[in-house]
């Protein structure tokens, strides 16, 4: 059946052939649609978002970010863990993560959170009246100390500490050992040892005479935390949605729980 004529000026339709259009117009229409909306769709945030944060930062998480992120974009969904450990994203199945900067690898993808982290050595004040306090930070060799075991490695992290030479790691014979800052804190408030904890964690403690710091002044600044995620997801619109209200969250300064300088 010929649905179109042609000649050497113009191509038209036949009765035939305008009939078919007729009839498939509507369908066409509904089909050009459908791909109109799937290109909104494409650009649109949606999906869900799996996100690892160290526990002392996650009820900021829950408070501002992910409460400002479901009423701006109600087609992403959340599931969120809390661990202090290194995490590896990509093995773990993790969209994007909240560490240190110092702990992020180079080839992710990083966006500041806060401002610098301040940390302090405490103790309880039973503790210190039965074992005395460190006048210097080599002197910790000499105590008991309280240290955090990464989860996934079982590695110690050393502490950062300095003196009038400059910054230094020190190792400490660990007296006890946990994965958890708050069972640390709590370790430590038991008379047990030293620990070396961020003030987020031990300021109202120290407000209250629970433990009081040792050594204040040599233990140096951290980089603070930073949202990190792989660079192939930068450009996923959920991604971008993310990064966006976290660097206004950010800016406003709601996200920094660091407490300043010791």
């Amino acid at each position: 059946m010929t649905l179109f004529t042609r000649n050497t000026r113009r191509v038209s339709l036949t009765d035939a052939g305008a009939s078919l259009l007729a009839a498939l117009g509507p369908a066409v229409g509904q089909i050009d649609d459908a791909f109109a909306e799937l290109a909104r769709f494409q650009q649109r945030p949606s999906g869900h978002l799996r996100v690892t944060a160290p526990r002392a930062f996650g009820f900021l998480l829950a408070r501002h970010l992910v409460p400002r992120m479901q009423a701006r974009y109600p087609d992403i969904t959340f599931d969120l863990s809390l661990d202090d450990g290194l995490v590896d994203l990509l093995a773990a199945g993790y969209d994007a993560g909240v560490r240190l900067g110092q702990a992020i690898a180079q080839d992710m993808v990083a966006v500041r959170l806060s401002r610098p982290l301040s940390w302090s050595l405490v103790a309880s004040p039973r503790y210190v009246e039965e074992h005395g306090a460190p006048a210097v930070p080599r002197q910790l060799l000499a105590h008991r100390t309280i240290r955090y075991r990464f989860s996934t490695s079982g590695a110690l992290p050393p502490w950062r500490l300095r003196d009038g030479e400059g910054e230094f790691q020190l190792d400490t014979q660990a007296a006890l050992c946990a994965n958890d800052t708050r069972m640390i804190a709590e370790l430590a408030r038991q008379g047990l040892g030293i620990a070396y904890l961020p003030d987020i964690e031990i300021e109202d403690d120290v407000a209250h005479g629970r433990l009081v710091r040792v050594l204040a002044g040599c233990v140096p600044e951290t980089s603070g935390l930073y949202l990190y995620f792989p660079m192939r997801s930068q450009n996923q619109p959920k991604m971008r949605a993310l990064v966006e209200q976290v660097s206004i969250l950010a800016g406003e300064g709601v996200l920094d729980i660091a407490p300043g300088p010791v």
